[in-house]
């Protein structure tokens, strides 16, 4: 019978409106700030007050009003999160990296996927907007035509920072590599091995990897005296089948026109040109040798391991993180192009016996 009156008692507290924390803090004798502290986590309250005020919330059926808190201090604590594509395995590792800083600073994500559409990543940013994120992690579509949608977002006062594609000079920061410093370190190794001529599957020029790769290439070749021939520069794009028909487009040329090695503007294109290479009953490398950029979970299973550039794709992730919850957060309004190491990892597909180590770029 006692049971069933405090059953009783406790359903009549809950009907009667939601409990606040100066309920609990009545119960127990203490403020409300150290309930707010214990609910929020905080490390300035001992453990036995803790511990008691966990139990009190839990008996009085307490929670957080998560809104009402928005509201006062104007931020949800969410952050969103636009990845163009989720195949390539570069983009699950970078948002692993936002995920566990975000969860270490308390902070939760809302992920978007553009499917490389520009479209479709106006539509996601203008969600994440009328979702009241308090910042956005962008990479931008492939297919994205100018800046001008970016510019308009960071002048209304939405936080943004930029991983792996970028846009530059629009107000916002970006984590990423030294994408044109890395092509030319990858092209010079091909070089180095005396091959000659040697083409690109270039990225997009519209997005900035795709263009800061292909000026790597060029400066790569122009420091080693070759020459750079736009018949072996063909614009691709990011995925597996873009280096594909890239590749076949070199190939359907009379043979004598045929590159000797081929740089990549990534692993998927690399696996694409890999396809068409074979197709033709060509070897890699002995008659095409092939370098590509990322270093894919795949780059290793090749029939010719791949020779690529390794992304520290969660480094990337982590530093973006970091950056936007420090502007949110008002720690660091600084505008900057946070640059994340890569490395050379040398395998079997340039024409190298075979070695693991990777070199930092």
């Amino acid at each position: 019978m006692p049971k069933s009156k405090k059953t009783a008692t406790r359903f009549t507290g809950a009907a009667s409106g939601r409990v606040t924390a100066r309920e609990v803090a009545a119960r127990l004798g203490i403020s409300t700030m150290t309930v707010s502290r214990v609910m929020n986590k905080r490390s300035n309250v001992d453990e036995k007050t803790r511990r008691l005020v966990l139990a009190a919330a839990q008996e009085l059926g307490y929670r957080p009003n998560h809104i009402a808190k928005s509201l006062v201090l104007r931020r949800t604590h969410t952050i969103g999160v636009v990845v163009p594509e989720i195949t390539h395995s570069f983009f699950p590792e970078v948002i692993r990296g936002i995920e566990e800083e975000a969860y270490r600073s308390r902070y939760h994500l809302i992920l978007m996927h553009t499917a490389e559409s520009i479209e479709r990543e106006k539509d996601a940013i203008l969600t994440l907007e009328s979702k009241r994120v308090d910042g956005i992690l962008l990479s931008t579509a492939q297919s994205v035509a100018d800046a001008d949608f970016y510019k308009e977002v960071v002048q209304l006062g939405m936080p943004i920072v930029f991983y792996d594609r970028c846009a530059h000079g629009i107000g916002a920061s970006c984590v990423s590599i030294d994408d044109e410093e890395s092509a030319r370190r990858i092209t010079n190794h091909l070089i180095g091995h005396g091959y000659d001529p040697i083409a690109h599957l270039s990225g997009p020029q519209r997005v900035s990897i795709g263009l800061a790769r292909l000026r790597g290439f060029k400066q790569a070749m122009a420091e080693g005296g070759m020459v750079v021939r736009d018949d072996l520069i063909v614009e691709a794009g990011f995925h597996e089948s873009d280096g594909y028909t890239a590749m076949k487009k070199l190939l359907d040329r009379p043979r004598e026109a045929w590159p000797r090695a081929v740089v990549a503007v990534n692993d998927p294109a690399a696996f694409g040109a890999i396809k068409a290479i074979l197709e033709r009953g060509l070897r890699i490398p002995q008659d095409i040798a092939l370098v590509g950029f990322s270093d894919d979970i795949r780059a290793a299973l090749m029939p010719a391991p791949l020779t690529t550039i390794r992304q520290p794709a969660y480094e990337i992730g982590k530093q973006a993180a970091l950056k936007l919850i420090s502007v949110i957060e008002g720690k660091s309004l600084v505008v900057e192009d946070i640059v994340v190491k890569a490395e050379e990892v040398i395998r079997e597909s340039c024409g190298c016996v075979k070695k693991n180590e990777p070199k930092v770029a």
